[in-house]
């Protein structure tokens, strides 16, 4: 995981380029500290959040269905077969709970905004991929509140043994369009997809986002948490991370293991 920085009004703000492990156990540098998350309400007052932009509307899809593509990476952290390429729907919504350690979490993906996306985050739940997984990395940083998981590995490098490309946000720009490096609020509540920085570098790691954040529009949002999910995700955040990661954050103190994940 790597990690660079704005300057905005005085203050430095983490951006997440997630897939490359930077954990202690992986030749990061441990802090031997941890954190602890300040409330969402305390975290608002200290950012002033209408210096960034918003996400931009979400395109109109121009038809029922996509194809998709799922080229081969890297080996996989967990044997899985890719999921379906054609005919791929671009309407309704997919529920799905998750039922970890700490708590319920359940979700909402949106087939509009990412259909290539929530195509393979259901096949991955389909087949298990998911189940008995951890959430290995916590961020509790002013404008990078967020819960990572989804690589069984739980060292920050593993996927599905697959990669492909970004949707919305990054879809609602021209190709090249500088606005693409603007960081933008990614609101409490929204589900995206963790990348290394490299077209075609989704997997299967995700992110949960329990605080307003601030990160350039680079990272597919796919979904919403619920309520109850959010709950779960605060009361994680609230025990603060081991501080392992050089980047930023770290294990969380509260280890959160994926039991299962349910695609209604």
């Amino acid at each position: 995981m790597k990690r660079t920085s704005i300057l905005v009004a005085g203050v430095s703000l983490a951006v997440l380029l997630a897939g490359c492990s930077d954990s202690s156990d992986s030749g990061g540098t441990s802090t031997g500290t941890s954190s602890k998350a300040a409330p969402t309400s305390a975290a608002e007052q200290s950012l002033d959040l209408s210096k960034f932009g918003t996400l931009p509307p979400v395109p109109v899809p121009a038809a029922a269905t996509v194809d998709c593509t799922y080229p081969a990476g890297q080996p996989a952290a967990k044997d899985v077969t890719p999921p379906p390429t054609s005919g791929v729907s671009t309407e309704g919504t997919v529920p799905v709970d998750l039922q970890t350690s700490a708590g319920p979490i359940g979700l909402v993906l949106d087939r509009a905004e990412a259909p290539c996306t929530v195509n393979s985050f259901t096949s991955l739940a389909q087949q298990g991929y998911f189940d008995d997984t951890p959430c290995h990395r916590l961020t509790t940083e002013l404008g990078l509140q967020v819960l990572q998981c989804g690589d069984p590995s739980g060292k920050g490098t593993g996927g599905p043994g697959y990669g492909f490309t970004t949707e919305y946000p990054e879809t609602a720009f021209a190709p090249n369009d500088p606005a693409l490096a603007n960081p933008v609020v990614y609101p409490r509540g929204t589900v995206a997809m963790a990348n290394s920085g490299t077209p075609g570098s989704n997997g299967s790691q995700f992110f949960l986002v329990y605080a307003d954040s601030v990160l350039p529009p680079n990272y597919t949002v796919f979904g919403t948490i619920s309520e109850e999910g959010l709950a779960t995700v605060e009361k994680i955040a609230a025990d603060g991370d081991d501080g392992s990661m050089s980047a930023g954050g770290g294990k969380p103190n509260t280890p959160v293991q994926i039991e299962t994940v349910k695609v209604g």
